[in-house]
This record gives C-alpha cells, structure tokens and sequence, in this order.
C-alpha cells in the first residue's frame, strides 16, 4: 500500500473488495516477500509484517484447519502489534459471525506493545489524552465525530478501514477493534519513528488537506442566529467602523422557508446577491448554514423522496428528525443525490457569490440512532454509517470545484477518514458553555489533529448556556476566546441568553435567535480583552499561513500535542491541558475558575521565551506562568517569532 505501509484484508468466502472509502490509490513501491515452511514475510520499507500459519486435520471438527496469525514490526525488528488467537483455547484473532443477507459481523483482536500511549479516534469530548484504557463507540453523533486512526508511542500508525458501526477497545492486553456489519477485514497500518512521520504517510494515505484559503486565518463572527439580511451586514460594518479584523461572518440555520429548500426567505432576506457584494466590499465573505435535512413540507421534499435521493428508512415510521417539525436525511452517499442537491445549492448561493459554506447536522443526527433501521445508497447504516459526513463534505467540494472554486473549506459538524481532503473544517459540535467541556477541546483539537483532520474550531464560548450578563459566563468567555485565537480557525459562535424571538410580518413565528454574541456584547472590561486578541490573530496570520501550508504538504496537524514536536521528553507524552500551535508556539490555556496562574510544562531540548514578558526559560521543567485574566500564558520556541513577543 505505497511506501512504508500494508494493508491488509480478509473475507469469508475469498473474494476481496477494492474499497476505497477513505485510502487512495497508492502509488508502487518495491517490497521484499520471502517464503520459508510456514512463514512467510513482507518488506516494506521501514515496516516489516510476519505472517505465521499451522492447522491440519482436525479430528473432532472431521475436516482439515488452517490458521495464519500476523505481527507487525519496524525497521529495528521490535513488535509493533501482534494478532491475538492460537493455544489451547482456541480464540481466534479474526472473528465473523454471519448476519442475514450475507455481511458478517467482525472482530479483530490484537495484542499490544507493552507500555504503548495511543492518540487520534477524532472528536469524543474526553479530557484524556492518552487513550489507552478506553472504548469508543464507531459511530457519529452531534460532538462525536468518530476517525478511527491511532498513533502509537511505540511507532505505528494504525486505520480500522471499515465505515460500519462499531467499537474500539484499548486495553493493556488487547486491543480490540469490531464491525456490527462488514464484507470484510479491512485495516492499514505504518511504522515511523517520529509522529511527524506517521502522520505525513497517513495524509499520503487518505489525502491531503486543500490550502487554507485566505480568508480562513483571521476571526470568523457568528450568532444564533442573524435573522435578517441588515442585522447582519450592521455587525460587519460595525467591525469596520471599530478597526476589528472580520474574514468571514456567518447566516446560520433557518434562514430558508423550509428545511431543505437550500434558499433564504425572502421576507428577511430581501437581496442576497447585494449583501454578498457589500461583505466583499468590506472584506468578509458570507459563510451560509445548509442541514442534509428535508422537511416533509419543503418544495424539494416531493422531487427528492420520488427519486430516492433520501435516506430509506427500512421500518416504522419514516420521519428521520423531528426538530422543528417533521424531516428526513438527504443522502449524499448517492452520486445522484449530491448532483441534484448541489444543483440547488449553487443556482440559491453559489451563483449569488456565497463560497463557504456550514455543513451542520453532518453525522447525520438521527432522532433515534437505530443504525439497522436505516439505509443509505451506499449500504445499511449498520455497514457504511460512519461514511455519511465525508460524502456531505464531498458533496459541497465536488460542486464547488466544478463551479470554479479554487480554494475551498466548509465548517462540518463531523467527520471520518478522508474528509480532510474535501476542505472539511470540523468543529466540536454543540457543547455546553461550560468549564469542563472547555477543557475537553485541547484534547479534542489534539486527538483531531492525530487523526488527519488538521482543521480544528469550536465554538468560542460553547453553544448553549451562556449568559451575556453573567460575570461567570464572561470569564469563561474570555478565557475560551484566548484559546480561539491559537485554534486552526477562530470563530465565535453560541446560543446567548436571553433568547430572542422572531415573528414574520403575518404574525406566524420563526425560529428564535440567541441574544448578542459581538466582542462588544459583554462590556468595556471583556472589549478591551477580546479585541486585543482579535488583533493579535490577525498578526499571527503569517505563521498561520505556514502552518496550513504544512499540513497542506506534509499532512501535519497545526494544533498538535506537544508529543508530536518533542517525543523524546516522556513528560510531553502525557500533557492533556498544554498543546502547539504548529512547532513553536506552547499555549497552556487557563481551564479552572478564577485562576490568575498556571503551572506549564516546558519541553526539554528547547529555549522557551514567555510571549507577554519576553523572559527566557530553559526546557525540561515545570514552571508556575502568571495568568490573570487579560493572559493565555504561551511560550515561543528557540527565539521564533520574535516580532510576536509582547504584543498581546
């Protein structure tokens, strides 16, 4: 499977299939097979499989078993990762148990370097950083976006290559990873001696992320919800009007007539083509919120239901989502469905001169995640369901493409193998305006970044919960916009409270809108912060830039756990509240109420320059960093951008 890397795959009944769900086609690479007795190895650069077999007339069975066992090892010849089955008790390390109609049921059971930390699986808000000791379920849900891609301490890089729901469990003495319904065994692997390198041939594996546009840098503005086409285009002139930088603001959900129309009502939204063209005057590009969800009552429903570009519903009752009446699942898994539904899409946005776009409600969020009940065009959700988010990213970026969009990134709400390389922008979902959940993002950004989904956001603030007028609430505000402007993207965005009704002129309702969520919106104390961050992102944009630019080129995460930079340091293995942001810069983000310090862990083998004081520390330490409120204490490496020193 191209340099440095197997693939391996096993069926039943002997026939295998050449899915290419998230792995592309690799290019050719010379490898060295040799054949003794009942072993027999392969070569394939740094990574070396083994593959042992035995069986013979089985007496009690009455007919002839064979058996092949695998391991894995690197360039040096330690085990990497060892198939789990043989002895007297007769466990196999491949399972199938078959299921009507043909799939089967899978699990694959591995034993473990010893001592190994494993990272990655995407998003599945836990503050753990080192996963082993944990099981994750397989499948997509609003703020779990399941990626199931790990990287070991001990030097592999390992991809369950299967869509279908499932779970993943690491264990101190086996690894075990299952299908609830599969064709086959699909899993690749590679051996690196660094994470830098383990990720590079990950991206080569599953592809690259496009180039960040531009306007992706700097700081994206966004509530729930701007209601109308003036509401909106007031904040972007405000931020002119105070000297805020402003790359990209956003008309969210319930902007159309009916879910799955893919079109603003006009009644609030009287000239989209003229706000567009005003916000590229001022420099902001319109991002626009489109939901896989069609209403029974949209004018698409009909066309769309008639020509089975739906998700089917397989029995009971065939409402997929009830949130503000009843809808169903566009299906993007059928090329028939994102041609149409892309149709739309670009002759009600596109042609008005919208280019990015919010891809919510991606996994897709069932009302009741009954996976048997469901079938998309590519299979049972059982079998392909974690598939569905990179079909909705491809969808936007195929049309987008083929509109002459040369750049393209859509924010999407979840993710698996591959969306990277549609321009996927994930981020962590609708969470809870809390500390805890605050917290869990620096381990979310780190795992997604392992994962191959370098482009990372959350909602500054949390979604739902917070209080403008809550000195709580704008603390926790504060403290969580420090850490947006060291995300990949910096966006605001949250349900505000008090909540804000919306009435048309007929006096029927519509859906509500969150109260303000501007940097003004929280008093002259919060501005004065918030708005020096703000400028402070807009002059960390060449670096940024860089830092896409990487991970454009060479696969690599641009929030990355500090293991990824220093693997050497034990210590940086197990930093769960500490990241970079790229190579050289250290952000510890203050994460506890109330806090004005912080202890930070300065990796060794560098020189660490405090980005407020401009003070020097040497690595390998733990230091205690003030923090008051107005500081996210971050630390630049080896003399780094040395422009940026004590302009925040």
């Amino acid at each position: 499977m191209g340099a440095e890397l197997l693939r391996v795959r096993g069926t039943v009944d002997g026939t295998v299939a050449d899915t290419d769900f998230a792995l592309l086609e690799p290019e050719p690479a010379p490898v060295e097979i040799t054949v003794d007795g009942a072993t027999a190895t392969i070569v394939n650069g740094g990574i070396t499989a083994v593959l042992r077999t035995w069986g013979g007339f089985n007496w009690q069975a009455g007919y002839d078993t064979f058996h092949c066992a695998l391991e894995f090892r690197d360039a040096q010849g330690r085990t990497l990762l060892k198939e789990v089955g043989g002895g007297a008790h007769r466990r196999t390390a491949r399972e199938y148990r078959p299921l009507p109609g043909g799939a089967h049921r899978l699990r694959a059971s591995f034993a473990p370097a010893p001592g190994e930390k494993l990272y990655g699986m995407g998003l599945y808000q836990e503050a753990i950083l080192d996963l082993k000791g944990s099981t994750f379920e397989l499948a997509q849900r609003n703020s779990q976006a399941s990626v199931p891609f790990v990287l070991s301490s001990a030097g592999y890089g390992f991809l369950w290559h299967n869509p279908a729901i499932g779970t993943a469990t690491f264990g101190a003495n086996r690894t075990e990873w299952t299908a609830e319904a599969c064709g086959q065994l699909d899993y690749w692997i590679t051996a690196g001696d660094t994470p830098a390198q383990i990720t590079a041939a990950y991206a080569d594996a599953t592809g690259h992320a496009p180039m960040m546009p531009e306007y992706g840098l700097g700081y994206w503005q966004c509530k729930l919800r701007y209601w109308n086409q003036e509401q909106l285009l007031e904040v972007a002139r405000e931020h002119k009007r105070r000297g805020l930088p402003l790359d990209v603001i956003v008309a969210d959900f319930f902007h159309w007539p009916k879910m799955g129309d893919f079109r603003f009502e006009e009644e609030f939204w009287p000239d989209p083509a003229a706000m567009v063209a005003e916000l590229k005057d001022l420099g902001v590009e319109l991002m626009v919120s489109v939901w896989p969800q069609v209403s029974l009552e949209s004018e698409n429903f009909a066309e769309f239901k008639k020509d089975g570009l739906l998700v089917r519903t397989e029995r009971g009752n065939a409402v997929q989502m009830g949130f503000l009446g009843p809808s169903m699942f566009l299906d993007p898994t059928n090329p028939r469905a994102r041609e149409r539904a892309w149709e739309i899409v670009k002759r009600n946005y596109h042609d008005l001169g919208v280019k990015i776009f919010w891809l919510d409600e991606a996994e897709p969020e069932f009302g009741v995640y009954d996976w048997d009940v469901y079938r998309f065009h590519a299979g049972p959700a059982s079998q392909v369901g974690n598939l569905y988010p990179q079909a909705f990213s491809r969808m936007f970026y195929e049309g987008q493409r083929e509109a002459g969009q040369e750049e393209v990134v859509n924010l999407v709400r979840c993710a698996w193998a591959g969306s990277q390389r549609f321009g996927a922008l994930v981020w962590s979902g609708d969470i809870h305006s809390g500390w805890t959940d605050f917290r869990r993002q620096i381990t979310s950004g780190v795992h997604m970044g392992v994962a191959g989904i370098p482009w990372f956001t959350t909602d500054i603030g949390g979604f739902g919960g917070g209080d403008v007028g809550d000195p709580g609430f704008r603390e926790l505000l504060v403290r969580w916009f420090q850490f947006g402007a060291f995300c990949p993207v910096m966006r605001m965005h949250g349900d505000r409270q008090p909540s804000e009704p919306v009435t048309a002129a007929d006096g029927s309702g519509r859906c509500a809108s969150g109260a303000p969520n501007e940097l003004w919106s929280y008093g002259e104390d919060v501005y004065a912060i918030l708005s020096r961050y703000v400028h402070f992102r807009e002059a960390l944009r060449p670096y940024t830039r860089r830092l896409m630019a990487e991970a454009h080129e060479s696969g690599q995460p641009v929030m990355r756990g500090v293991f990824h930079e220093f693997p050497a340091d034990a210590t940086c293995w197990d930093l769960a509240d500490q990241y970079l942001y790229g190579p050289d810069l250290l952000v510890a983000p203050v994460v506890e109420p109330g806090a004005t310090e912080r202890r930070v862990y300065l990796p060794q083998g560098a020189t660490w320059t405090d980005l407020h004081t401009g003070a020097a520390h040497e690595g390998g330490r733990w230091i205690t960093a003030d923090a008051p409120l107005e500081r996210i204490p971050v630390f630049v490496r080896d003399g780094a951008l040395a422009d940026l020193v004590g302009t925040v």
